[in-house]
């Protein structure tokens, strides 16, 4: 049954045997004690006392019957008989005494039937002594003669003696009785002290034999088990820390890459916003380019008319817009490429922070802000994604743009009139790749923010999987020390 029972359950038994050991040892200590307390209160306030007072009493007692025979002597002389008399006199002072002092102390009921008995054969003594020293003044007036120093001698051996044997022996049966309830207790006192000793050397040796063996048992049933489940606790804990470990260290690897991403896509969009800037400023010039030649133009038809020489003029700025649309066509196809570098990174920023998510799943409670600094992470890159495609569709309007611009400046050689509508067409679409381009750097700029907010996020979770792998190098520390002690 007690196999069956709970640790705790176990050890609360345990500990109540244990008690109750010490608790009988205690009671039976207590008990004993309280006994020998009474039987030492019975010897030191009742028999005692009684014995000492009874001894004074028999003591004056008998001093008085010593005196009363000397005082009927008659070779004692007339000064030692007042010397006997004054003896008599302390002696009554001490029977009284005595009497004060038995009369205080408790008396059993055998005892106090004794006592009236005692009082009785007392006060007959009592009264045959004052009989007694009567007769010895009355004598002491005649001169004591022999006459009467034999009648005190005769009333002293027939009324005095008689009467002071019986109050003697009732006195003896009195100490004796008291002695006896000494006796009693002295023995009773010895048999406590004995069953105290006993109890306390059982106690002595159950109480550490108890020990010894509860101590023996626990070792076997609870110690060692408790201490097998520790230890596989701590190599349970042990093999987590481990796990969580690797897991913070790949997700290290993971935010480095990411860090090394935006880095790049940091790069390239300042290229790419290079570029844009670079091609709003030729777009500008073909503007002008435009305006200049439709004044031109204008200028020659009104003055001149349209002549080989000026048509020849016309071609040569009508060439040298073809070469900037064409430069133009050029850095357009550019930033279409960058623009594809610049999805195909966010979409790789993506899939690093769909890793990074993973894995703080993995981590538990130790990336879970790392799982939300990954699912930012995740919108920047959309956004990303999304602002490259923006720029890939407005680079395909440009690149519509220019090819229509130099379809029509081909043509332009043919006619006068045809040039002069391909030219506001050209004035017309250059400020659209302006405005256009204008578009590109404000999306471009936008992209740079996010990318830049996207640095500063993988900066953070490269210090939070720094501050979580110091934490888990802590927590595998400790179940490794956890481990030394068990």
């Amino acid at each position: 049954m007690f196999k069956s029972m709970t640790l705790q359950n176990r050890l609360i038994g345990s500990f109540m045997f244990m008690g109750s050991i010490v608790l009988g040892v205690a009671l039976v200590g207590w008990n004993g004690s309280s006994q020998l307390s009474q039987h030492i209160h019975l010897l030191s306030k009742d028999s005692v006392p009684s014995i000492r007072a009874l001894s004074k009493i028999d003591e004056g007692h008998t001093q008085i019957q010593s005196a009363e025979r000397a005082v009927a002597n008659p070779i004692v002389s007339q000064d030692d008989k007042s010397r006997e008399l004054t003896r008599i006199s302390r002696a009554w002072q001490r029977i009284d005494e005595g009497f004060k002092e038995y009369e205080t102390t408790p008396q059993t009921q055998e005892e106090s039937e004794l006592y009236k008995e005692f009082q009785s054969a007392w006060e007959e003594w009592k009264q045959d002594h004052k009989e007694f020293l009567l007769l010895y003044q009355t004598a002491q007036v005649g001169g004591l003669s022999t006459k009467e120093l034999s009648t005190l001698n005769n009333f002293s051996y027939s009324h005095v003696r008689v009467a002071f044997t019986t109050a003697e022996a009732k006195l003896r049966q009195l100490v004796d009785l008291n002695g006896d309830i000494a006796t009693n207790a002295q023995t009773l006192a010895v048999q406590d002290v004995s069953r105290i000793s006993f109890w306390v050397v059982f106690g002595m040796i159950v109480g550490p034999t108890t020990a010894i063996i509860f101590g023996i048992y626990f070792s076997k049933t609870i110690a060692k088990p408790l201490g097998a489940k520790i230890a596989s606790i701590v190599n349970a804990i042990v093999t987590s820390s481990t796990e969580i470990a690797v897991t913070v260290e790949q997700q290290e690897r993971i935010a480095s890459q990411q860090a090394v991403s935006v880095n790049q896509t940091t790069t390239t969009m300042d290229e790419l916003s290079a570029s844009s800037r670079q091609s709003a400023e030729q777009a500008e010039t073909a503007a002008n380019g435009a305006k200049q030649v439709l004044t031109l133009v204008d200028g020659h038809m009104v003055q001149t008319g349209y002549s080989g020489s000026n048509g020849s003029s016309l071609r040569e700025k009508v060439g040298q817009i073809t070469e900037q649309i064409l430069h133009l066509s050029e850095q357009t196809g550019q930033i279409g490429i960058i623009s594809t570098l610049v999805s195909d990174l966010a979409n790789q920023t993506n899939m690093l922070a769909l890793n990074a998510a993973v894995e703080a799943v993995r981590a538990g409670e130790h990336g879970k802000g790392f799982g939300v600094v990954a699912a930012e992470i995740r919108k920047l890159a959309d956004q990303s994604k999304k602002s490259a495609e923006r720029i890939n569709a407005l680079v395909v309007d440009i690149k519509n743009a220019t090819n229509s611009t130099v379809m029509v400046t081909d043509e332009g050689s043919k006619t006068v009139e045809t040039i002069v509508t391909a030219v506001n067409d050209i004035a017309l679409t250059s400020q659209q790749i302006s405005l256009t381009a204008k578009q590109q750097a404000i999306a471009i700029q936008q992209v740079g923010n996010a990318m830049n907010a996207l640095n500063q996020n993988a900066l953070q979770t490269a210090a939070g999987i720094t501050q979580t792998k110091v934490g888990t190098q802590k927590l595998n520390d400790a179940a490794l020390n956890l481990k030394a002690i068990v």
